[in-house]
Parts: structure tokens; C-alpha cells; sequence
């Protein structure tokens, strides 16, 4: 059984990475996948931990072929990832998932449903997680009725802990009746766009951007002072416990195919996470960064010392195709540059990606070119981890996230790092976060 599911994992796998048309290879197999992908909206529930993660979807025909929209709403509205690489192989269709390297590979389950799995291929071993779909217009969660829904709306001061470790949140939550969307922002990005519902005195909010699944649970209790008496029955850390407070929400939060961690939240309109551009910053003595790495294009470099940069302000963009925080700053950057380079301003991408394969790393960031019509340009800095940016940057002290964005003013010395992005699933911090990168932009434009 277990070489058997082996050459099934294989097969997948060769399916999705051979998968380089819209709508698979020949009429047959553009009929096979627009057979199976009936147009219009659609209800996926992945399985994982025990848990189901419902996600929406929408299938359109364009140009006589299938096209797939993840569908995900927010605190500034509604998000459409456009999957259009979708290829038909036998009685399975492989929809690839936007700029990330990953798929829904699936097969009919009677009428109007669908059965198969989401593989994530960059991931060190390759991982499936069982998903089911079916179609027509429906709600992510079941049951919710507005008449008994508590309320959950508003700021949260907000603590995730894995068991050992610890770190700050702020959630914010909008409400309607039963329907709630939200995010939670960290010192290292968002959880970009959320919804879901109230059920009676719970709380689910879901999402599925392709490379990231997830969900949030939790339930509205009093708010109840910790003491050393009653700490076993808090659940919060240790170091958090005495002359504390269980938050008025308890729950957790469960992550792809294993990722697991509790949560607890007070409602606080004041509160605030650290000095984005405090968290990240140089080593002692040091002014500017000193690196040459491969242009995406092959047979070129990219230093900040090229004469292209000479004389202007440069924004480095650390940077992964694998990370939702990276493709939300990504969105905005590309078409910013395009309105303000002639302004003296210039971008540079760097690209940490999961392999340390040159050809398949800028194969990653190329299609994140292509995608998002990026006219700035991209290089290979290295792998997807903060020691591979310490080594590859050893002039930063301290490296705690993707994305990161160093400003250089016009002799190229860092005058700013900002740690994260509040992108667009964030509401007013997102609007602030746009203000705050032309503010520095513009005033060292004006130096």
C-alpha cells in the first residue's frame, strides 16, 4: 500500500510541475477540465488537524476556457486570486495556485462535487492535505443566526502562544449581524483577509490565499484576573501569568497541515503593536549594504552601488513568491514604481526563495514578475530563512521577517528599515502603511 500511494504522490506531483498551459495540452483535455469545473460559485472544506477549513471559490469561463478565482473577504472588501494555469490529465484537473507553488489537484465526486487533495510542493517534503468542494452559493460556516451571535467586534489586544513562545497581536473585527471579517497584524505582517461568523458565543474566521490555510476559533468568556491560584486554568504562559488577564476571547488558531497555536484577546481600542521601524536595524558602525547578487536575469548582477542606482533613493524589498505578505506589498509596489520613477526613485527586489536552485529561484520570482507586472528588478539573494538573510546581509543585526523594506537615501546610506506590511486585508492600516512609505520616500527625494 505504501509504494502505491507513492507512485499516486509521484503522478500528482509530475501532473502539477508539467502543468504549463491554461487548460491542459489538446481539445481533450480543455474539455475534461471545463467538463468537471462547472462555472460559477463554489464551497471547498479543507481537512486538516481535525478540522475542516471551508474556503470559497469561483470558476469562470474566459476565452472558452476555466478559470478559478479564490474569493476572500475583508476589512477593505473582497480579494480574487486568479488561478488560470489549469490542466486536465486523465480524470484529475490541476488548478495551480496563483504566483505560488502549489495546487488543487481534484476529480469529480458525483454531480456538481469535488474530491482531492491541496499539495503544497515547496515545502521541504511535499505535503497534501485532503480537500472536498462542492458547488453553488454558500456560507463559509454553517448555523451562524444573528439573533443569538454575540458581539465581536472591535480592536483586540491579542497574545498567540505555540506552548513555549509567545509574541503581540492586534486583531480588528467588523460585524454584521452573524457575519464577521477581520485580520490580526503582527510584527511581521498580517493574516491578510478573514471572515466567517458568530455562532452564539463563538467566533470562526477562515481564509485560503493558496499558500496559507487558515482557522481561527474562539469563544467570548468574562474577563477574569489570573492569579497564581487560578493560572492552571487560564491556559496563558507562564511568564504572562500573575496580575494578568484571561482575555475576553479564548481560542486557537490552526495552520496548513500542522500548525497549531492558542490565542487569547481583550478588546483594547488603544492597542498597538512596536515601532515598525524599530524591530530591524543595522550592526554598530555600519551605514549601507554591501552586496551583488544574480539578477533573475541570467548573466547579470544587481549591487546597490551600480551606476543604474547612482545618485537616486533605492527601496529594497526583502522578499519570497512563497509569502502572502510579500505578494500584498508586491501588489502596491509594482504599479507605485511605475507611476514614480521618474521622481529618482528606484527598487530593487530580493528574492529568498525555498529552493537554493538558481534556475528554479528565478523561476519563482519570474513568474512573481510576470504576475504582478513588475517593472523594478528582482535578484537572488538567497534561501527562505532569516539565517540565509543574516549571512547574505551580515551588515543587519537583527532580521525577524518577510517582507522587510530598507530605505536608501541618494548616497546610498540606510536611512529607514520597516519590519512587516499591513496590506490590504488590514483596512485604515493598510491606508496608514501606504502613507507612511511615501512620507519616507518623499522626504528623501526632497535631500
Amino acid at each position: 500500500m505504501k509504494s502505491l500511494c507513492l507512485v499516486f504522490l509521484a503522478a500528482t506531483l509530475l501532473a502539477g510541475c508539467n502543468s504549463s498551459t491554461t487548460s491542459g495540452s489538446g481539445a481533450a483535455g480543455a474539455t475534461s477540465a471545463a467538463a468537471l469545473l462547472t462555472p460559477g460559485p463554489w464551497r471547498g472544506e479543507l481537512a486538516t488537524q481535525g478540522q475542516k477549513i471551508p474556503f470559497l471559490f469561483e470558476v469562470k469561463t474566459e476565452a472558452g476556457k476555466p478559470v478559478v478565482y479564490l474569493v476572500n473577504k475583508g476589512l477593505n472588501g473582497e480579494e480574487r486570486l486568479r488561478c488560470d494555469e489549469i490542466s486536465a490529465a486523465g480524470d484529475s484537473v490541476t488548478i495551480r495556485l496563483h504566483v505560488f507553488d502549489a495546487a488543487l489537484v481534484v476529480r469529480a465526486d458525483g454531480q456538481d462535487k469535488l474530491k482531492g487533495v491541496w499539495v503544497k510542493y515547496d515545502s521541504k517534503t511535499p505535503y497534501r492535505v485532503p480537500l472536498v468542494a462542492t458547488a453553488g452559493a454558500q456560507s463559509l460556516f454553517n448555523g451562524a443566526d444573528s439573533k443569538d451571535a454575540a458581539s465581536f467586534a472591535g480592536t483586540w489586544k491579542t497574545t498567540f502562544t505555540d506552548g513555549k513562545d509567545s509574541y503581540p497581536a492586534v486583531g480588528v473585527i467588523q460585524q454584521k449581524g452573524a457575519d464577521v471579517v477581520g485580520t490580526f497584524l503582527t510584527t511581521t505582517g498580517d493574516y491578510r483577509y478573514l471572515s466567517g461568523s458568530a455562532l452564539g458565543s463563538g467566533l470562526r474566521m477562515s481564509t485560503f490565499d493558496g499558500s496559507h490555510a487558515f482557522l481561527f476559533e474562539a469563544k467570548k468568556e468574562p474577563k477574569i484576573k489570573v492569579t497564581a491560584a487560578n493560572n492552571e486554568q487560564t491556559g496563558l504562559p507562564r511568564a504572562l501569568a500573575e496580575n494578568a488577564y484571561r482575555g475576553e476571547l479564548n481560542g486557537d488558531y490552526y495552520s496548513g497541515k500542522s500548525g497549531h497555536e492558542t490565542w487569547t484577546a481583550t478588546l483594547d481600542p488603544k492597542a498597538k503593536l512596536p515601532d515598525a521601524d524599530t524591530l530591524t536595524y543595522l550592526r554598530k558602525g555600519e551605514s549601507r549594504l554591501n552586496f551583488k547578487f544574480p539578477s533573475i536575469v541570467q548573466g547579470s548582477s544587481i549591487s546597490p552601488t551600480d551606476p543604474k542606482y547612482k545618485g537616486k533613493v533605492v527601496v529594497l524589498q526583502i522578499l519570497g513568491s512563497w509569502c502572502p505578505n510579500c505578494m500584498d506589498e508586491t501588489a502596491y509596489l509594482a504599479p507605485w514604481y511605475a507611476q514614480n520613477k521618474a521622481r529618482g526613485v528606484e527598487i530593487i527586489g530580493l528574492g529568498y526563495e525555498r529552493s537554493s536552485d538558481y534556475q528554479q529561484a528565478a523561476s519563482r520570482l519570474q513568474k512573481m514578475k510576470q504576475r504582478f507586472n513588475i517593472g523594478y528588478d528582482l535578484a537572488v539573494a538567497g534561501v527562505s530563512n532569516k539565517d540565509s538573510v543574516a549571512r547574505s546581509l551580515p551588515q543587519l543585526a537583527k532580521f525577524l521577517g518577510f517582507p522587510t523594506t530598507i530605505f536608501l537615501d541618494k548616497k546610498g546610506v540606510v536611512r529607514s528599515i520597516r519590519t512587516g506590511f499591513s496590506g490590504p486585508g488590514t483596512g485604515q492600516y493598510y491606508e496608514e502603511e501606504k502613507a507612511h512609505f511615501n512620507r519616507t520616500v518623499d522626504k528623501l527625494l526632497k535631500e
